[in-house]
């Protein structure tokens, strides 16, 4: 039997009170036939993300559109432009998984951009995690090229993206169709879950080989 709206909305609301990492007093909830709204203000980047990612725990969530916007309390000494773009710089080279000295990073009234090349996609999106945990962001622009150090021809990467998903017990391989094309993966299919949407987009973004990923992925 399909939840209620009205559940899923409650249980949104409970994973937002009990997460801590969430100030969720400003945070509007509406839910329609499982697709779930987020208005109002977080605190930090961070928390906007964590919150989409408290709203995808609850049962019976086919969708989350974040409108959240960012707002630092007028207590927090912000850094500047430049104090977050060298504190990003740093964090960046202090990652040893990342080559930080092909990136580029540009910050224009708390807006993060990131410009310049890594070799994988996952370090692209590594990336922007580390930035987006630096104090004052208020949003991440992540035009990063992914360039692989070695040619992979696109049978192989669909093959090894297809192996990988066989070895996630949360997500069934036959629900997803593989397609690469010059380096891109376009993931498509119906996904019962959020654990099993997730799975199955690290089993492509985490392939030697990948550029992009599209996500096609339906969750019912």
């Amino acid at each position: 039997m399909a939840r209620t709206d009205e559940s899923i909305k409650k249980d949104v609301a409970d994973y937002l009170y009990w997460d801590d990492r969430v100030d969720s007093s400003d945070i509007s909830i509406t839910v329609d036939d499982g697709e779930v709204k987020l208005d109002g203000t977080v605190t930090d980047y961070t928390s906007s993300k964590n919150a989409v990612l408290d709203a995808w725990d609850a049962e019976g969530v086919t969708k989350v559109e974040n409108n959240l916007e960012v707002e630092i309390p007028t207590e927090v000494t912000v850094p500047t432009d430049s104090e977050i773009e060298s504190n990003i710089k740093n964090m960046l080279e202090w990652n040893s998984s990342i080559d930080a000295s092909e990136i580029d990073v540009d910050v224009s009234t708390g807006v993060v951009t990131l410009d310049g090349v890594v070799d994988a996609y996952w370090k692209k999106l590594r990336a922007e995690d580390v930035a987006s945990r630096a104090t004052g962001v208020l949003n991440v622009t992540n035009e990063l090229a992914v360039v692989p150090t070695e040619d992979v021809l696109d049978k192989a990467i669909a093959e090894d993206v297809v192996s990988a998903l066989e070895t996630k017990f949360t997500v069934n391989a036959d629900d997803v169709d593989v397609k690469v094309e010059d380096g891109v993966v376009t993931l498509s299919g119906t996904l019962p879950s959020w654990t099993s949407y997730r799975a199955a987009m690290d089993a492509a973004e985490n392939t030697l080989g990948v550029t992009d990923v599209v996500d096609q992925l339906v969750i019912e």
